[in-house]
Parts: structure tokens; C-alpha cells; sequence
């Protein structure tokens, strides 16, 4: 049923996650169930006073149950990109830059995952109850992302959209004003200031940068496989697997290489990707992190630790997203579940610089 008071909510959402039925929160916020009914559904525009009664009996704030409808207006010009060769695809509403944008729904490592609404022949629909001003967009490489996002929900409510980019595209996708937040890995843990001057080269000034690991970046090979030790023999005598320059994994490889290309190399989108390529036996090594060697049972050969940050606007530090992320890199718990994954270490977790 379309909403006829220009006013969200979600009140049933709240009401089904306690397991009430409509007549349980009616009695307990001392309204009828039929206005209970008609506000759910978006026919009758409540009072203050029941929108309190209501608020209270579910032990929530007013603004989190209602808020002005927007965005049914938003067009297919809001999308932040378009995917090529579709013309119907499922699209998240974010806020960003103090604009509301739309943003394609990509594969993610968390699976197939909800969205906001829908493009069909070019024009958008939306079919859920969004909160773009509680959605962070992120460009990163980072497997373990999907923690992250999963920390950020559980302890603020922000919830966390992964876009699976290298270092050099998410800072471009961030300088495009595409992301709130870009991931990068192209300094070594021994010198982390080098991700710093990357960022000014790419953006400027006017950028925090938020230190969340220092993580192993080396070779994935089959088990059983010989690797040689030599420079020319790596280059000549395996098929490897690459990631595209502007990467962190292709820095690596070529730091690995001296700089010359190998004889023969596919390339790959992501860290998950290298590792397919490898176990699938279309390459016989591969560059990517510990963690996604390790748990696609792959062997490990650790050619260098880098430092992992993640950058954002300065002028954005006091979005309560934002703050959100900081207050995760700060947590005992998320810095304890990091350290525990293969190749991260989660002691540099929370330290800030500026571009």
C-alpha cells in the first residue's frame, strides 16, 4: 500500500523484532490497534503524543520510528555509476556529501544482501525502508570488511557498504566524492607514512587517515607446489595471477620481481579472486593476503607486511558515521577480533594522521 501521510516508519519493524503482535504494542503504548494498523502502514499520521507512547513502549527515540519521506522523488540521475550492460538492478539510498545518491548493488563477500530499492527501464522504485543517513560507503580491498560492517551495526546502528576496489580506485572513487571512506595498502608496515603521501598525491589536503592493521601480503601457491627461490626463475617459470596496476598485491609483485613482468600473468579482481585463480589451477601462484591464502587452503609465502589505512574527508570527522568508525578502532573487542584473524595485527588499530 503506498504511503498517503508523506511520512515513514518503522514501527512494524521495531514491533517484529520484539515479537509482538499489533494488539500487544496497542495495549502497551494505550492505543487502539486499528490506529496502530493505520500508522504502520503509513494512512494515519500519529500524534505527538501517541508517536511518544509508541516510542517509549518499544524503548526507542521518537526520530528512530518516524522520519519526512524522501527519496521516491530520486530518478536514475542519482546513481553514483551505472553497471555496464544492465537496465535492471537493485540500488542502495546513501547520503553523502549532503546529497542523497544511489548505488548499484555489487557482489559481496557477506553474499547476497538486502537493498533499498530497484532501476527497472530507467527508472527507480523504492521498495524498502532506507536510512541514508545511517549508511557508510567504503572502496576497499579488505576481506575482512564484512566484520567491520557487522561491529559498526551491532554498536551504532551505521550500517557499512563494502565496494571491493583496489588502493588507487578507491581514493579516486573517494577524491569523486563516491565513497565516504577509502581503504588502501601500499605502504610497507616499516614505513606507513608512505600511504600518507599517497593520499596527497591523489587528493590533496584535507584528509584523516585511520590506521585499522599492519597485514602479510605474499605468495599463494598449491599445496605441493615448488616455488623458486630466485628472481628470474619466479619470473620465467610460474603463471601468475596479478591484480592491475595502481594495487597494492601488483606493488608487491613487482617489488617481488624487480619491476619486470613475469612471462606470463592473468589478472585478477580482488584478493578472493587471485586465490580462485590459484586453487582452480589456472595460475600456479598468485600475490594476496594471508587471511584469503590461509582459508582458501592455500600455502603461504609472506613477502612483505604492509600497513593498512583506511582515509576519509577531515571535514567529515564529525559525521556520526564517521565517529562510529572511530569508536570501533578504539574497542577492545573489535582490535581482539581482528588480531585473531591469519596475517593481521591489530596493535596500530586507531592511530590518525593528516594528509
Amino acid at each position: 500500500m503506498a504511503n498517503e501521510t508523506g511520512l515513514e516508519n518503522s514501527v512494524r519493524e521495531h514491533r517484529v523484532a520484539l515479537g509482538w503482535s499489533q494488539e500487544e504494542l496497542a495495549a502497551r503504548a494505550g492505543i487502539s490497534r486499528a490506529g496502530l494498523s493505520a500508522i504502520e502502514v503509513g494512512r494515519l499520521v500519529p500524534s505527538v503524543a501517541a508517536s511518544l507512547a509508541i516510542a517509549s513502549a518499544l524503548g526507542c527515540r521518537v526520530e528512530d520510528l518516524f522520519r519526512i519521506a524522501q527519496g521516491e522523488g530520486l530518478s536514475v540521475d542519482a546513481l553514483a555509476w551505472l553497471p555496464p550492460g544492465e537496465d535492471e538492478f537493485r540500488c542502495h539510498e546513501v547520503e553523502i556529501g549532503g546529497m542523497r545518491r544511489l548505488f548499484p548493488v555489487e557482489a559481496s563477500p557477506q553474499g547476497i544482501i538486502g537493498h533499498d530499492g530497484i532501476v527497472r527501464s530507467g527508472q527507480y522504485r523504492r521498495t524498502g525502508m532506507p536510512e541514508p543517513e545511517k549508511t557508510l560507503i567504503m572502496a576497499t580491498c579488505d576481506p575482512a570488511a564484512n566484520l567491520l560492517g557487522e561491529t559498526l551495526l551491532r554498536h551504532s546502528g551505521v550500517r557499512l557498504l563494502s565496494y571491493r576496489r583496489s588502493s588507487r580506485v578507491a581514493l579516486e572513487m573517494l577524491r569523486q566524492g563516491l565513497v565516504h571512506v577509502a581503504g588502501l595498502h601500499l605502504a610497507k608496515a616499516t614505513d606507513p607514512a608512505v600511504n600518507a603521501s599517497a593520499v596527497r598525491s591523489a587528493l590533496g589536503r584535507g584528509y584523516t587517515i585511520l590506521r585499522m592493521a599492519n597485514w602479510e601480503e605474499g605468495i599463494a601457491f598449491q599445496s605441493g607446489a615448488e616455488i623458486p627461490a630466485t628472481v628470474s626463475k619466479l619470473r620465467d617459470k610460474l603463471r601468475w595471477v596479478g591484480r592491475e596496476p595502481g594495487s597494492g598485491a601488483r606493488q608487491c609483485l613487482d617489488e617481488l620481481l624487480e619491476m619486470q613482468s613475469p612471462r606470463s600473468m592473468m589478472l585478477a579482481g580482488d584478493h578472493q579472486a587471485v586465490a580462485a585463480a590459484v586453487r582452480n589451477g589456472w595460475a600456479d601462484a598468485g600475490i594476496c593476503l594471508k587471511i584469503v591464502g590461509a582459508e582458501s587452503s592455500l600455502k603461504f609465502r609472506a613477502v612483505r607486511e604492509e600497513a593498512y589505512d583506511v582515509c576519509f574527508p577531515t571535514a567529515f570527522e564529525h559525521d556520526p558515521r564517521i565517529q562510529a568508525l572511530l569508536q570501533v578502532s578504539k574497542s577492545a573487542g573489535y582490535r581482539r577480533l581482528i588480531s585473531e584473524l591469519p596475517g593481521y595485527d591489530s596493535k596500530p588499530m586507531g592511530e590518525l594522521s593528516r594528509s
